[in-house]
């Protein structure tokens, strides 16, 4: 029996899997390294071991490192999690040779199917030729045969960029996984990206938990998932669980894993088969009723599984929580995430700092209206989260804040409650994904289930365009601010009066902020009849407190909840919308100037690699990368405005910048021409 735990991971994951070891009885170790001293896994475990560094791959990529931290904290099992080391079949034998229990599938059947070109060939499936492609086979995909998440994937559209291409991915694959092996496929279009979860003991009992549909994805990575993967007929269901369950039989699998399919009408394409848990795994635990952690833990520990899986019910859906902005290339944001808490409600609500699975085990809410909670078809929300209130998220790891799960006796009502969920969910920080999130799952395309893994590239400029009510926003954040030095006081009935009235005509007070796109320019006066906004026709002010301030638009009245924590941000929540502003001087301090051409880094990351051969005085044209950043384990391409020549480069590998650290400069031929 296991009596303690390391998690070899981190964040949401590492989270996840100590709760269930406390469910169990078994005591947590965590390891961090050094940006995560203090983190929410490292908070959340009995005992945490540093890992000195900061970079992955001197940190949690050292597989040596933490089998020396299993051993010196008394562990005498290793849970991998995901990503990391946790299809590395080296790292699985290591732990095994410490006399520690690996809490995974055999090293021998991830060696078969964590290479994703051994894999296609166990399921007989030959990868193209790089070096034999013509336009005929156009489009490509350039894959990493190693690891997953969309690292090391590029799409091919011209043959003339696929040796550029093939190099980049070699890249970030070496980078993220330390093995830097590609292959190329046929890149298949409109089609939806469907898996099946399967689960197998060591004795010879192998199960197909349904189906998950992660069509909705940016960059290779999934946005939303859900279970079971809606409108497969029966037949291809039937179809793909086969195909499943004679993967894991091919490889004498043990524990949990799944395998996916891109499927395009009736037609299934085997993808690969990831040999350990997937981060959408709560939607199968939810539909399913059961602890897919419990059960990788029992089967480690040689239990056998029942004969068959617990019969589905229901529908789950789960959206991942990122910090980044997708109107900006899915640019990673970095900062103190002040506050994090979504509504309560019915059913089985999960606060970050649980995100117990909605099983039996969990807390049970009454309803609103205090009633027994007597049903089983209520609907409940789960959050998995990786960071805490007050936690700081940098710029080394993964992006994604918190996982939001919905179960709900219907796909309808699932989806439903899960963009209110998001709606209404108080989320004080960085820049996040949520706007993107419950307008995803309102369009009609994901309502109606039509969508496919493009669904982001035709519907991405609507889907972030800026969020109506962000000029009452400003108003609101104003008055407040104004409430909160000290000058407010009501008026008989609900008016609001900040500061006392004058009979003689005064200036109007005037505060600035910065929206997401816009400026706002927020002038008001204070009256006998009240406060008097000047541009918002229509609307009155009903009450103005520090942290809330009630708007009368239109005969409609609504509350704005105000919170600024002293970094000049300024949030401000309604119960259907939420807006981020900044406060801005009323007279701006001049702002740095920088040289036309000028390459500035769009976020904070660390550079992984310039071009091949350019240096000052090398001409360049547009369009043309320039140098890679990584930030967040994603890479992102700095590219020439224009074309020209090279005039400056002071990006080198491993250099870690800011947001605006001047990367290059690029002169065009009429600026040269101009400077002569």
């Amino acid at each position: 029996m296991i009596e303690t735990l390391l998690v070899a991971n981190r964040g949401e994951i590492a989270c996840r899997v100590f709760r269930t070891c406390r469910e169990l009885g078994i005591a947590t170790v965590a390891v961090h390294a050094d940006p995560d001293e203090g983190a929410l896994h490292t908070r959340a475990a009995d005992a945490a071991v540093r890992l000195p560094g900061a970079a992955p791959a001197d940190t949690y990529l050292r597989g040596d490192l933490i089998v020396k931290a299993a051993l010196a904290s008394g562990a005498d099992a290793v849970h991998p999690g995901y990503g990391f080391l946790s299809e590395n079949a080296d790292f699985a034998r290591e732990v095994a040779a410490a006399g520690l229990t690996w809490i995974g599938p055999p090293p021998d059947a991830i060696e078969a199917m964590a290479s994703k070109t051994r894999a296609k060939e166990l399921m007989g499936i030959a990868p193209l030729d790089a070096d034999a492609v013509t336009g005929a086979d156009l489009p490509l995909l350039v894959k990493a045969a190693a690891g997953g998440g969309g690292r090391g994937m590029r799409v091919v559209r011209e043959l003339s960029s696929l040796k550029g291409e093939l190099a980049a991915a070699r890249a970030e694959a070496l980078s993220a996984f330390g093995d830097g092996e590609v292959f190329v496929e046929p890149y298949v279009e409109g089609g939806r990206h469907v898996e099946v979860q399967i689960l197998a003991d060591a004795h010879g009992t192998v199960w197909a938990l349904g189906t998950r549909d992660c069509s909705l994805q940016r960059r290779h990575q999934k946005v939303v998932e859900e279970a079971p993967a809606p409108g497969l007929g029966r037949e291809l269901t039937d179809r793909l669980e086969e195909m499943a369950v004679r993967a894991a039989r091919a490889t004498g699998y043990r524990g949990a894993g799944t395998v996916e399919f891109l499927v395009v009408g009736d037609r299934a394409h085997f993808l690969e088969m990831n040999t350990r848990l997937q981060v959408e795994h709560p939607v199968t635990e939810a539909v399913f009723g059961v602890d897919l952690v419990a059960l990788q833990i029992r089967v480690a520990e040689g239990a056998a599984l029942p004969p068959a899986p617990p019969a589905r019910r229901g529908h789950a859906v789960e959206a991942r929580l990122y910090a980044e902005d997708p109107s900006r290339s899915w640019s990673p944001q970095t900062g103190t995430l002040h506050a994090l808490s979504f509504p309560a409600g019915g059913g089985r609500d999960r606060t970050p700092g649980d995100g117990s699975p909605g099983t039996p085990s969990g807390r049970d809410r009454t309803p609103d209206d205090g009633s027994p909670a007597t049903t089983a078809n209520r609907a409940w929300t789960r959050i998995d989260a990786g960071y805490g209130d007050g936690d700081r998220i940098g710029v080394h790891y993964d992006a994604m804040i918190a996982k939001v799960v919905v179960w709900a006796p219907t796909r309808r009502e699932a989806v439903r409650r899960l963009a209110g969920d998001l709606a209404r969910a108080v989320i004080h920080g960085p820049v996040t994904n949520r706007e993107l999130l419950v307008r995803s799952l309102r369009h009609p395309e994901f309502t109606e289930a039509r969508m496919d893994t493009g669904f982001y590239d035709r519907h991405l400029p609507a889907l972030t365009a800026a969020a109506d009510g962000e000029e009452l926003a400003a108003l609101a954040a104003a008055l407040a601010d104004a409430a909160a030095r000290g000058a407010a006081g009501r008026t008989a009935g609900t008016t609001a009066r900040l500061g006392g009235w004058r009979n003689l005509p005064s200036q109007p007070q005037v505060k600035r902020y910065r929206g997401r796109d816009t400026e706002h320019e927020v002038r008001y006066r204070v009256t006998r009849d009240g406060v008097r906004a000047e541009g918002f026709p229509g609307v009155r002010v009903r009450r103005a407190d520090p942290d809330s301030v009630r708007l009368e638009s239109d005969g409609v009245e609504r509350e704005f909840r105000i919170s600024a924590y002293g970094d000049d941000r300024v949030h401000v929540d309604t119960p259907t919308s939420s807006h981020t502003l900044t406060r801005l001087p009323r007279f701006p301090e001049p702002a740095e100037q920088h040289e036309p051409g000028s390459l500035l880094a769009p976020m904070p990351g660390t550079v992984v690699r310039v071009a091949e051969g350019i240096a000052p005085g090398a001409a360049v044209t547009a369009g043309q990368p320039l140098v890679w950043l990584e930030a967040m384990k994603m890479e992102h391409r700095i590219t020439a405005p224009a074309s020209g020549t090279l005039t400056a480069l002071h990006a080198a590998p491993g250099r870690q910048v800011e947001v605006g650290a001047l990367l290059a400069v690029v002169h065009t031929a009429a600026q040269e021409e101009n400077a002569s």
